[in-house]
């Protein structure tokens, strides 16, 4: 029996899509400060054209390099500073808060996500689901060697709510990593297809094969009945 629903957090609840989009329009903001000959606008047009090419690794330095402002390696790590600790514009979807509210009264609901401490921690404020959840785990407290596919966090879930894995679920999105240590703790994985997410083009590898897959967040309901 189904006892316990843990939910990812980026694209799951809500689109990483926006808070990507938020972060650099904060650094845009920033480097206007100090270039102010620039438009913010056109910063930000700059930082989103390389983020919808695909570029993770480098997107401040490309940026930078087209529109011929100087940078130093120091100069980056502020930059990447100013991304991760900005309050993010974000909202919660009206088909999340409904789930969050049909489900609280019917399960114990938890939260597992990755990502930098300060921006996930931000995230949770700002969309104001903190109150739905009996435990939350943020892997990065301890050490980014425990995000996903490790197991640590499931593990400490599993002990502090003094249940068994086979009496949760896990929602996420992924594919290529969110439910290796699910399968391995005997978790049941769901996969939300999000189409907008930042992963919907991960290739799946067979040890990340979710158990069941939905298409939308108001499917969860009633799959959860049936198992």
């Amino acid at each position: 029996m189904i006892t316990t629903v843990i939910f990812d957090l980026d694209d799951t609840l809500y689109n990483e899509i926006d808070y990507c989009m938020s972060g650099l329009r904060a650094v845009a903001a920033y480097l206007h400060k100090t270039n102010q000959n620039i438009p913010a606008e056109q910063i930000y047009r700059a930082l989103w054209n390389q983020f919808q090419k695909g570029n993770r690794t480098e997107i401040f330095n490309a940026a930078l390099e087209e529109l011929y402002i100087d940078y130093d390696e120091q100069f980056i790590k502020e930059l990447v500073q100013v991304y991760r600790n900005h309050k993010p514009d974000i909202k919660l979807p009206e088909e999340s808060l409904q789930i969050l509210e049909k489900l609280k009264s019917l399960y114990t609901l938890a939260l597992l996500s990755d990502g930098f401490l300060p921006a996930q921690k931000l995230k949770v404020q700002v969309l104001g689901i903190e109150k739905y959840f009996k435990k939350i785990i943020y892997t990065e407290q301890f050490g980014r060697q425990f995000w996903k596919p490790s197991t640590k966090g499931f593990e400490k879930l599993i002990k502090e709510l003094n249940i068994k894995a086979q009496q949760a679920v896990y929602v996420s999105d992924n594919p290529a990593k969110d439910f290796i240590a699910p399968n391995k703790l005997g978790i049941v994985s769901i996969q939300l297809k999000n189409t907008l997410g930042v992963h919907k083009n991960t290739p799946q590898i067979p040890e990340a094969r979710p158990k069941h897959i939905i298409n939308r967040l108001n499917e969860l309901e009633d799959l959860l009945q049936k198992l």
